[in-house]
């Protein structure tokens, strides 16, 4: 049922008719005409008022003005049916609260507060149409009462009509919206009565121009709506209005000094954040647009590490908390989330199939998860970036599901080799396509599968946890066996979630029972180390350093980095050791002690993989040879990063020689120079942490994936005494 046949509510019955014309779709509206107008249109199947039609409805979405909403909530709820789910599309929430608060538990579990942003300056049924919502975002605003399953409820009828559903807290939603819609609206109003009370007012108008047109589009909208919008989020709107003024006083100020300077770069800077408001959202590509790729790190020789830092969440962990928690049953809290771009496209992949997921913010997410069987079909491919985990990981877990999809990622992920996964993935039953050199993009036809037992030939915690994801959903048991000990955070997570699973950890083999569920739970993802570990070979390397690294994650089998270091004679210790949520934390205090060269042992490869860039930064520091050989896999990460450290080693005076599966580095004296990262985040990182040891000022080109791996590393760098400089050429 629809309670208000306006642009809204009018668009909204049109559409899920235009998407299936046998759903019963009724409406109360005091506007006769509009309900007469929409029966004729057969956009609804009967008319009536609300206290009559409430009791038939499985769905009430309530589409007045906000001050509405409190008045016609208690109506609702005392005639509704009590497995009714109940949604609305305001703009402002915050004011529902109160009222809310009124009616019971049950009635608040299914309350799903919801706004498409998705209107026009016209109003009414008239100016209502099917298509309003289509490619167009929906926010979902739930209550931490608020039961899953309504708002998958209220998630599928926004895709039945085309949007792409977010996410945020209430709160925030009304303070983004404030700024972002709210604002824009009374600045259109404010300018048209402006220009009204001129003397000359006929005289502007006549001879206003287009820009005044579109900028002053948004005054011919509702005004009883937008009124009431504005007493609902009041305190929002008051203190970006508050910001507005002391920004216009500052160019008001500008312009009477003649300050073209400040004016200049006042309009750059707008224009600039504009412009790229507009390539990433509104420029169609199908994908999600990466940050620009003409990014340079320039850095300064010298200095010495200080201080304390909490690193960005692990990546690992992030992944995985939004890949589990989303079919979980019920609602996970992730805290310490990665809010990186490879992260972010995991959680606008999930978003794609159907999983209200509010936020991040500051580090946080709620998941309401959707179950096993609970995912949708997605209406795109779905793009991983740069992340070669995700892919993979999702590889396993949609190759199980009941529907068709396709996943594919930037140019280096599209370039990279997926038959370690496809290849025991088709063993199991599934139906993977990818291209003939076994590159993405994968194409994955949803199919039943079978529990297998595999021996992987190398150690990779991709592959194990791509098999163990298929085996959540396959017939029969799903026995992975590795070579080496790898990452187990998946491992860990299933048992979090209560899933079912044995291990062998001396054996090397961990298996599982298809069939199960996974409950909802709290997941810290603690800072990742794989970060962490350009700041502990910073100050492992430069004179006189000493850094606290608070919240590291130390599981053992990601501590490799700090093994080999160790071996090399760094000063590294331990303290306020850790369990938090299934996996071990510590705070890495680390100062400077002079590195000797070592040969890495072959049982740590698989617990430094990621890391062995930086690893090469304290191998050319160090004194004698260090000597890496069984590392083959590094040729096929973001690039061939034993091809890349070398080039760049060399180009720094380093002196290095190049093999199959390793490299051997003799350390040495580094000076400046330019290097090639190769769009490589990693070696990016690393040859900013170079800079410490080097005689001369060393520039990187193509860095711009440096954030999808490590948001804010510049800014962190330069805290703790890293002379580092980000500029877009």
């Amino acid at each position: 049922m629809i309670l208000g046949l306006g642009l809204i509510g009018g668009s909204i019955a049109r559409g899920l008719k235009a998407v299936d014309s046998s759903q019963r779709v009724l409406a109360a509206d005091l506007d006769g005409k509009s309900l007469q107008a929409a029966i004729e249109d057969k956009s609804i199947d009967a008319a009536g008022d609300l206290e009559s039609l409430c009791p038939h409805a499985e769905i009430i979405v309530i589409a007045l003005p906000p001050l509405a909403i409190n008045a016609v909530l208690p109506i609702i709820y005392a005639h509704m049916d009590a497995a009714a789910v109940v949604t609305d599309v305001a703009s402002v929430k915050s004011h529902i609260l109160k009222t809310l608060d009124t009616l019971d538990e049950g009635f608040q579990r299914r309350f799903v507060p919801g706004h498409p942003i998705a209107g026009s300056e016209q109003s009414g049924y008239q100016a209502s149409r099917a298509e309003l919502f289509a490619q167009r975002n929906v926010i979902l605003t739930p209550l931490p009462t608020t039961s899953p399953e309504a708002v998958a409820i209220v998630n599928c009828m926004w895709r039945q009509l085309g949007a792409n559903v977010l996410g945020m807290s209430i709160c925030r939603h009304d303070e983004v919206l404030a700024a972002t819609s709210h604002l824009p609206h009374l600045l259109a109003f404010a300018i048209v009565d402006v220009l009204v009370k001129q003397e000359l007012s006929a005289d502007i108008f006549r001879y206003a121009a287009g820009g005044f047109a579109d900028f002053s589009r948004l005054a011919s909208s509702d005004a009883t709506m937008w009124s009431d919008i504005f007493i609902a989020n009041a305190d929002a709107s008051t203190r970006v209005l508050d910001a507005y003024i002391e920004n216009l006083v500052e160019l008001k100020k500008a312009i009477g000094d003649r300050d073209q300077a400040y004016l200049m770069a006042t309009f750059l800077r707008a224009k600039s954040t504009r412009d790229k408001f507009i390539e990433q959202h509104f420029t169609p590509s199908g994908d999600n647009v990466m940050t620009d790729s003409r990014v340079t790190l320039q850095v300064q020789p010298g200095g010495k590490i200080a201080g304390a830092l909490r690193v960005p969440g692990d990546k690992s962990i992030s992944h995985r908390a939004i890949i589990l928690g989303s079919i979980a049953e019920g609602v996970t809290e992730v805290s310490g989330f990665l809010e990186g771009e490879d992260a972010l496209n995991t959680v606008a992949a999930f978003r794609e199939m159907g999983v209200t997921i509010i936020g991040p913010e500051a580090g946080k997410l709620t998941l309401y998860g959707v179950g096993k069987a609970g995912l949708q079909v997605p209406r795109k491919p779905l793009y991983m970036g740069n992340s070669g985990t995700a892919m993979r990981l999702l590889a396993g877990l949609l190759a199980a599901q009941s529907f068709d999809s396709e996943l594919n990622g930037d140019e280096s992920l599209n370039g990279r080799p997926m038959n370690r996964v496809v290849k025991p993935l088709r063993q199991m039953g599934a139906s993977i396509a990818t291209t003939a050199n076994g590159t993405p993009p994968l194409r994955i036809t949803g199919t039943e599968l079978r529990g297998i037992e595999y021996n992987m030939p190398l150690a990779s915690a991709q592959v194990k946890s791509c098999l163990l994801l298929a085996g959540l959903f396959a017939q029969g048991v799903t026995d992975v066996r590795e070579p080496a000990s790898c990452r187990d955070h998946t491992e860990r997570m299933l048992a979090g979630f209560g899933y079912p699973l044995q291990r062998d950890i001396a054996a090397g083999t961990v298996r599982l029972e298809g069939g199960h569920i996974l409950k909802a739970t709290a997941i810290d993802v603690p800072a990742d180390i794989s970060s962490a570990a350009f700041f502990i070979v910073a100050a492992a390397i430069s004179p006189g350093s000493s850094l606290l690294l608070e919240h590291v994650g130390v599981n053992p089998t990601r501590t490799g980095v700090i093994n080999i270091l160790q071996t090399m004679g760094a000063d590294i210790e331990l303290h306020n050791e850790r369990e938090i949520g299934g996996e071990p934390v510590a705070d890495l205090r680390v100062r400077y002690r002079q590195l000797r060269g070592i040969e890495i042992p072959t049982q740590q490869i698989p617990l430094a993989i990621d890391e062995f860039p930086v690893l090469f930064i304290a191998a050319a520091c160090a004194e004698g040879e260090t000597l890496l050989r069984g590392a083959a896999e590094l040729r096929v990460k973001e690039s061939d990063r034993i091809d890349a450290m070398a080039a760049g080693l060399t180009s720094l005076g380093i002196t290095t020689e190049s093999y199959d599966d390793g490299i051997r580095i003799q350390g040495g004296n580094l000076g400046g120079g330019r290097v090639d990262s190769h769009g490589d985040h990693r070696i990016a990182m690393a040859f900013t942490i170079a800079a410490l040891r080097a005689t001369d000022a060393i520039t990187i080109t193509d860095c711009a994936n440096v954030a999808t791996s490590f948001p804010g590393f510049v800014e962190m760098a330069n805290r703790v005494g890293i002379k580092v400089s980000a500029h877009v050429d």
